[in-house]
Order: structure tokens, then C-alpha cells, then sequence
């Protein structure tokens, strides 16, 4: 059930983040809204797991997962331009945060 609560954790973030970008510094109300709802959904499921995923362990996937899926919605659906760099970048956090979860012994899966 953690991992199901993390996941939920890294939507709603994502979805956060994403709305981030239309608030217009925060001067337009409906994505200002969905930002801070999905910021307080997201830290208060993080913090719901941390009994059962180490600090450590469930912070790196939370933030890992979270920048490259906002990495590829902006690539994707926002058009914005990701450089072999980015991309590389991004590559290396997905691969760590897979990583952890298949030779991590801090975790029980």
C-alpha cells in the first residue's frame, strides 16, 4: 500500500508542478489552486509512507520521478526544447531511481 500512496504522491506532485506554470505568479486562481492542492496532497502522502520507506529511499523516487516526468510533460505536451544533456540528465535519474528499487536493501517491495 505504500508504494501505492507513493505513486499517488509523485501524480500529484507532477499535476502541481505542471499547473505551476499557468499560474502566472500566482495571479491566476484555478492553477494557482491545483498547485497548492496538489502540493499539500503530495507532501501530505509523502509523508503518510515514511514509517514505512526509508526518508532517503521514498524522497529520491518522489523527487526523481517527479522531475522526469515534468521534464518529459514539458518536452511532450509543452513544447519545450530538451538537449542531448536534459536528456541524458533525466536518463540517469530514472535509471537511479530504478536502481534503488531492484538492489536496494532498505526497501521491501
Amino acid at each position: 500500500m505504500a508504494w501505492l500512496i507513493l505513486g499517488f504522491a509523485i501524480i500529484t506532485e507532477v499535476i502541481a508542478t505542471t499547473a505551476l506554470k499557468y499560474t502566472e505568479g500566482f495571479t491566476k486562481m484555478v492553477p494557482t489552486a491545483v498547485s497548492l492542492l496538489g502540493y499539500g496532497l503530495s507532501f501530505f502522502a509523502l509523508s503518510r509512507i515514511l514509517n514505512q520507506i526509508p526518508l532517503a529511499i521514498a524522497y529520491a523516487i518522489w523527487s526523481g520521478a517527479g522531475i522526469s516526468l515534468v521534464g518529459i510533460i514539458g518536452w511532450l505536451w509543452l513544447g519545450q526544447k530538451l538537449d542531448a544533456g536534459a536528456l541524458i540528465g533525466i536518463g540517469l535519474i530514472i535509471t537511479g531511481v530504478i536502481v534503488i528499487n531492484l538492489f536496494s536493501t532498505s526497501i521491501s517491495h
